[in-house]
């Protein structure tokens, strides 16, 4: 029987839309525990492929009256799920192509605002990891901040808004993904701004973006607010005096962790310090955007992830320990694994290797497990 299909894409923007969606995950229980598909209206069943033909009193559950795709971990095995279920009877059966490695790339713009000197600042929502990148416009201009892999995406919408980009920025050296970064840097003649104190390593030329630096997009500033904890260079951007831009430190529910270059005790204390000292001591009024979110519940209703800064030393767990040695002791011995082959991608984002694409798609594969 013919099976039909659809693109992760169009399954991320029915996601992003709050568009009700029941998927069926043929890859193995440890494997949709750890990374599946999330979002308020997704109707998610699991079913091993090895054991679908043993699982008649499962299957009579799924839906028939609706729409149900098939997800597996590259698409191949989700096209078998599919034609076995066609055969069991399921008219509206749909396998998603590429599967969740297809998922992982999917990203999703949402406006965040306008700026108060003109232009705006956009949210890329990269559902499928928990990344989120940032693009700023203003007179024509544009300014990325902690792109992705996919570069693409950044090209469409800049061009789609009549504006050059012209600065890129990262907050500093990632470990969880491979940074788009200098790819699009190079593809604009754009400047390519890394934190001094993450690039020692790195073999190629960039622009040093240092505490109170100020890059200018059009009309709108972009000042750089020295923050480490997550890494010894990470760098928070404050743009337009309005949003807080705060990389890997500070998320909406968790804080950044200070372990991915074997120095946890030491950048858990940075990590205190700019917590609850540096950021301690900006206008709560800030809106902070971060560079991941870690649950869906942490989404807007608009699919965006912000909160007010006041907001987050109200209720983030966090920025509400008692002392510095409590708070050491939380970050250091509550960790979650490290990120899927975070050692590669810290060398490839120094440009000390050069993965082929199949290589960097595999090296991105699974959850971000940058938070504590």
């Amino acid at each position: 029987m013919t099976v039909q299909f659809t693109s992760a894409e169009e399954i991320a923007e029915k996601v992003m839309n709050n568009e009700p969606v029941a998927i069926l995950d043929v890859r193995s229980k440890e494997d949709v525990e750890n990374w599946h598909v999330e979002g308020s209206q997704v109707e998610l069943h699991n079913i091993p492929f090895n054991e679908i033909e043993e699982s008649g009193d499962e299957i009579s559950k799924l839906p028939k009256e609706k729409p149900l795709y098939t997800m597996c971990a590259k698409g191949n095995t989700s096209k078998k799920a599919a034609e076995y279920l066609k055969d069991q009877g399921f008219e509206n059966i749909i396998s998603i192509e590429g599967g969740m490695a297809s998922w992982s790339e999917q990203l999703e713009p949402v406006k965040i605002g306008d700026l108060k000197t003109g232009g705006a600042i956009y949210q890329f929502v990269r559902i499928g990891k928990g990344c989120l990148s940032y693009l700023v416009e203003s007179d024509g201009e544009a300014a990325v901040i902690d792109a992705a892999r996919m570069t693409a995406p950044y090209e469409s919408f800049a061009k789609e808004h009549s504006a050059k980009i012209t600065h890129v920025l990262d907050t500093h050296l990632h470990a969880d993904h491979i940074s788009g970064g200098r790819k699009l840097a190079e593809s604009f003649g754009a400047q390519y701004h890394l934190p001094p104190e993450d690039a020692d390593e790195v073999m190629f030329g960039y622009e040093p973006v240092e505490d109170g630096t100020t890059v200018e997009v059009g009309k709108v500033k972009i000042k750089a607010f020295y923050s480490p904890g997550h890494t010894i260079g990470s760098t928070s951007f404050i743009v337009d005096d309005e949003y807080l831009l705060t990389g890997d430190i500070l998320f909406i529910e968790s804080i950044g962790r200070p372990d991915l270059a074997g120095k946890a005790t030491d950048w858990a204390e940075d990590l205190h310090e700019t917590l609850y000292e540096r950021y301690g001591n900006l206008s709560k009024e800030l809106i902070v955007l971060p560079a991941h979110y870690a649950d869906i519940q942490e989404m807007n209703e608009d699919g965006s992830v912000h909160k007010k800064l006041s907001d987050l030393y109200e209720r983030n767990e966090g920025l509400n320990i008692d002392d510095e040695e409590g708070f050491i002791k939380r970050v250091t011995e509550n960790l979650k694994e490290q990120p899927n082959a975070y050692e590669d991608i810290r060398k490839t984002n120094m440009g000390k290797i050069t993965p082929s694409e199949d290589e960097q798609k595999e090296m991105e594969t699974g959850p971000n497990n940058c938070a504590v």
